[in-house]
């Protein structure tokens, strides 16, 4: 049935720490350039996150080209493990 599908748990595989290590320098390398351009590099990363359009990001040291090696569900990967460890660690 069609309505069953909503009933099962998806499976998502974490990237490698190879892979998690890469989205966390490209978002560092990407914030910077945003900042040394007189950016608001969260606006600008959300932009991005949400709508796809690489518009979002400058072009300075390359960010542009930076951001676009990985997929933007990796990013957020990223950002949503690290928010959340640090949240938990202030819970213990």
């Amino acid at each position: 049935m069609v309505g069953d599908q909503f009933n099962h748990t998806m499976r998502f595989n974490v990237r490698t720490e190879e892979e998690v290590n890469e989205a966390r320098l490209v978002l560092k390398n990407v914030y910077t350039a945003l900042q040394e351009k007189g950016y608001n590099p969260i606006n600008q990363l959300v932009g991005y996150l949400l709508s796809g359009d690489p518009a979002f990001i400058t072009s300075h040291n390359n960010a542009r080209s930076i951001i676009r090696r990985l997929e933007r569900d990796e990013l957020l990967e990223e950002l949503l493990r690290v928010y959340l460890e640090k949240e938990l660690q202030g819970d213990r």
